[in-house]
């Protein structure tokens, strides 16, 4: 069974710009787990931070990267995501990417 493209890397390393171009060529959905999370709260990630705190956050993107663990697509991760070993742990195995700019 194909395996998600996740792409991880710091933030304004151009994830999304060469995720959607990848994803493009590959004819894959793109899905960006900072714009998917916006949606989800209905303000921005700065403001969320702000009233919730960073723990509260990285729960949501714990919650987004294994919600779309099973899509074949290319998936852009927050460029914190990397650092919180929890965020992959119990996430099915998958293959990894790493876009350094």
């Amino acid at each position: 069974m194909p395996k998600p493209i996740f792409l991880i890397g710091y933030m304004g390393s151009g994830k999304t710009t060469l995720g959607k171009k990848l994803a493009n060529k590959l004819d894959l959905p793109f899905i960006d787990t900072d714009e998917e999370i916006v949606k989800q709260i209905g303000m921005s990630i700065t403001e969320y931070f702000g009233e919730h705190g960073e723990a509260a956050f990285r729960e949501l993107e714990r919650e987004q990267i294994r919600k779309f663990a099973d899509n074949y697509a290319v998936i852009s991760t927050g460029g914190g995501a990397p650092c919180f070993l929890t965020t992959w742990i119990g996430s099915k195995p998958m293959v990894m990417r790493c876009i350094c700019k």
